[in-house]
């Protein structure tokens, strides 16, 4: 059984910086495609940052590119976002998701965390 469990999600002031944490069982990182959206009250999930699905390298949406940094630990099988310079309209619940199907479906998503920018 897959389970993606994040953390690292709190109130910050903007300007701030913060390293969202998705441990994961029953997959490995390190041979997965993995991804980060984020979703705010009555709006569909974005896309934050993640593994292109063609050639595996980062990419990220506009909206962070510059200001945030996806990166795995093999041996804890944990994946992280780095995300520093935060505005107020990075507030959002923040999902870690692995294994790809399409650019926006992914087959396993953890429970969310709460990231809150304060300006």
């Amino acid at each position: 059984q897959v389970q993606l469990v994040e953390s690292g999600g709190g109130l910050v002031q903007a300007g701030g910086s913060l390293r969202l944490s998705c441990a994961a069982s029953g997959l490995t990182v390190s041979s997965s495609a993995v991804a980060w959206f984020r979703q705010v009250p009555g709006k569909g999930r974005e896309f934050v940052a993640g593994d292109r699905w063609n050639d595996g390298k980062n990419q990220y949406a506009d909206s962070v590119k510059g200001r945030s940094t996806i990166s795995r630990d093999n041996a804890k099988n944990t994946v992280y976002l780095q995300m520093n310079s935060l505005k107020s309209e990075d507030t959002a619940v923040y999902y870690c998701a692995a294994g790809y199907l399409t650019p926006l479906e992914y087959r396993y998503w953890g429970q969310g965390t709460q990231v809150t920018v304060s300006s």
